[in-house]
Formats: structure tokens, C-alpha cells, sequence
């Protein structure tokens, strides 16, 4: 039987060394394609470590896999983390590799509360916007009908497809360069969802909190009045008995 807890006890061990590693991922992936003339051997550098980043999230993968309490279900709820270590075994395309900076911040919104939710966003649209853009440069950049050829241009093209405004002033000519702008339009979509329903969440929840204090304030206000009315019947009682108690033996009050 697995312990649950390893799991857990192991993904609190890995997280910031795999935060770190998923930094220096981006910037191995991102220095030659914002300098292609860079050397061959600072070229080989970097290829280097993003391999070597891609091992590691590959042992995560694999001893997180070994102590889940079910290996389906684990292989079923963590696509991203799985898309991360088999995707560029298959294909070994730079692009492929950039999943493996979305796995750690994927894991991190999966625990998260919904007042986290929006940090969450914010950085993984960020991210997502900066390594489509790297994707798109180093796809786009040596082809001869390419309109994406400068990093500037890429992250504004980036950012209206990610927003699904799709102006249509930059569009991507080669098949990886169309491939990514897929994916990033199928994770724009989802984003909008996400900030959708979060909004929709946090209104709902304030219209409920308003009701319930309405509530609360209506029947304080009941309270306060059954209070008075009581005060005001105990007030008319003594009144009504000082005055029984004033008058004279035959019913009636004394007059002058």
C-alpha cells in the first residue's frame, strides 16, 4: 500500500528546485533565439541545459508517477506534466520542450485557492506569451515570406492571439509557426474561462454576502422592535396598574 503522503512530502521537497529549473529552462531556450549569433559552443550550452532541465522534470515525472496511490488517475489529472517529458521524445522540437515551464505552475494553481486564482493567470499568460512569441521568432525569423522577424513583433502578435483579438497584421507562414499559434488560441480560450468564472464566482459570492447581511440586518431590526413593543406593553401595564391602584374603593378616580 503507498503511503499518500509521499507524494505530497516529495512535491514540497522538488517545488522551488523545479521553479529554478524551469527558470533557467526559459532562459537557455530564449538566449539563442533572441541572439542567433551567438557562438556554437554557447549554442551547445544552452541546448545542454534545456536537456538536462527536461531530465529532471522527467525523474519528477517518474517518482511522482511511482508514489501516487493510483497511477491512472495520476496519468489522467496531470496531462500537462506528462505532455512535458513524452512531447519531445517524439518530436524534439523546442517548442514542444517550453511545456515543461507551464508543469510547475500548473501544479501550484491545482492547490490553490480561488484568491490565488488570479496570480496564477497573470503569471501563466505571461509566461505563455513570451515563450509563444521565442517559438513563433525562431520559427518565423529565417523564412523568406516571413511578416514575424523581430522579437517586438512576435510578442504583439503573441499578445492579440492570446486575447483572441487576431488584428491579422502578423500571421505566421510556416506549419510550427501555425502549430503554435493553435495552441496558444486554444490557451487563451481556456484563460478567459478561467477569469470568466472566477469573476463570476467572486459576484456571486458578494450578491450572497449582501443578502445574508440584509437578512441578518432585518432580523436584528425585527429584534429591536419586539423589544420595543414588549417595553412599551410592560410600560402601559404599570401604567394601567398605578392607575387601578389610585383609585377609590368604588371604581371610580377622586375628583376635586
Amino acid at each position: 500500500m503507498r503511503d499518500p503522503r509521499a507524494s505530497e512530502r516529495w512535491e514540497r521537497a522538488t517545488h522551488w528546485p523545479l521553479m529554478a529549473a524551469a527558470a533557467l529552462f526559459l532562459v537557455a531556450y530564449a538566449w539563442p533565439v533572441l541572439d542567433p549569433r551567438l557562438p556554437d559552443r554557447a549554442v551547445l550550452a544552452a541546448e545542454v541545459t534545456t536537456w538536462a532541465v527536461w531530465v529532471a522534470f522527467l525523474v519528477d515525472y517518474v517518482v511522482r508517477l511511482a508514489l501516487a496511490p493510483s497511477r491512472r488517475r495520476f496519468v489522467r489529472s496531470h496531462p500537462l506534466e506528462l505532455a512535458a517529458v513524452v512531447l519531445p521524445l517524439v518530436r524534439p522540437l523546442s517548442l514542444l520542450r517550453v511545456v515543461a515551464t507551464l508543469s510547475v505552475l500548473q501544479r501550484e494553481a491545482g492547490a490553490s485557492l480561488r484568491g490565488r486564482i488570479a496570480t496564477y493567470v497573470t503569471g501563466a499568460t505571461a509566461l505563455l506569451v513570451v515563450v509563444s512569441a521565442l517559438a513563433v521568432l525562431e520559427a518565423e525569423r529565417e523564412h523568406p515570406d516571413a511578416q514575424i522577424t523581430t522579437f517586438p513583433d512576435a510578442v504583439w502578435w503573441a499578445l492579440t492571439t492570446v486575447s483572441s483579438v487576431g488584428y491579422g497584421d502578423l500571421v505566421p507562414v510556416t506549419g510550427v509557426g501555425r502549430l503554435v499559434a493553435g495552441g496558444l488560441m486554444v490557451a487563451g480560450i481556456g484563460i478567459l474561462g478561467v477569469v470568466t468564472a472566477t469573476l463570476a464566482s467572486y459576484l456571486v459570492e458578494q450578491v450572497s454576502v449582501h443578502d445574508e447581511r440584509e437578512q441578518q440586518e432585518r432580523a436584528a431590526s425585527r429584534a429591536q422592535v419586539e423589544e420595543l413593543t414588549r417595553q412599551v406593553e410592560r410600560l402601559a401595564g404599570l401604567l394601567e396598574a398605578r392607575d387601578l391602584g389610585a383609585a377609590p374603593p368604588g371604581g371610580r378616580p377622586s375628583g376635586r
